[in-house]
């Protein structure tokens, strides 16, 4: 597929490797729909693209609300025309152990609500705006492609009980929606990132961070531009379908 025209929505694309990611395809030409709960960063993020040389539009939306993620993306093809791709990678962190232990006694355990809310945004969201792409695509004659953002925590990740089970479900739904929606013309690839330069990143103790990088074995974090450079990868790549890359500098969980 090329990108020059094609209209892409991305989800969490207010800011972090969203808006990286948007940025990139921007500048590839590409026409991107911005969906974000903030509208401020929304509008970082549009002046950001139209400086990269494509076309942005931004839409508020919670991933988790269906009748949001429905109103949403037939607002997208009414402004666009068209729709050729979802980048699916809204999500939140609610870390924690799953019990945690002090003196031989549970000191605390992970609450409902910070399970459910992960599980809500990270893996829920992701079915919906799946779901509402593929039918916006199909009933609009649209071949497309659709690439959920992952994560190496979906092999497990300590603290993580809530996004590992999430990012896990997510590269789960890569192959079944390739198979399911190869017939309509569309593609559906995964991405899972290792550790990446972003806000979330950078807001962590130096030496949290100097701990974390010395595990990568190319030593560093990733950049958003990396991941943003992959996505491009696969929607350029018409062969490429039902499969998870992994980006995470060689390191593995």
């Amino acid at each position: 597929m090329k990108l020059q025209d094609s209209v892409i929505a991305i989800t969490g694309g207010g800011q972090g490797l969203g808006r990286a990611m948007a940025e990139y395809l921007a500048g590839k030409g590409a026409k991107v729909a911005l969906i974000d709960l903030m509208p401020e960063k929304l509008a970082e993020a549009a002046e950001a693209c139209t400086n990269a040389g494509g076309e942005a539009k931004t839409y508020v939306c919670n991933v988790v609300k269906e009748d949001e993620v429905e109103a949403t993306f037939k607002t997208v093809v009414e402004d666009f025309g068209q729709l050729n791709g979802l980048v699916n990678n809204a999500g939140i962190l609610r870390d924690g152990l799953m019990v945690k232990v002090k003196d031989g006694k549970v000191d605390k355990r992970m609450e409902l609500s910070q399970w459910q809310s992960v599980i809500d945004v990270n893996l829920t969201g992701v079915f919906l705006c799946g779901r509402e792409a593929a039918t916006r695509m199909i009933e609009n004659g649209d071949q497309g492609v659709i690439v959920n953002i992952a994560s190496i925590s979906r092999a497990g990740n300590m603290g993580q009980s809530n996004y590992s089970a999430a990012k896990a479900g997510v590269s789960a739904l890569v192959p079944v929606w390739a198979k399911e929606l190869a017939r309509y013309g569309i593609r559906c690839m995964g991405i899972a990132p290792g550790f990446i330069e972003t806000e979330m990143t950078g807001s962590m103790k130096p030496e949290a961070l100097e701990k974390m990088t010395a595990g990568i074995p190319l030593k560093r974090m990733g950049k958003p531009e990396e991941i943003a450079s992959t996505v491009a990868f696969i929607f350029e790549n018409d062969y490429a379908s039902g499969r998870v890359i992994e980006i995470d500098g060689g390191l593995r969980l």
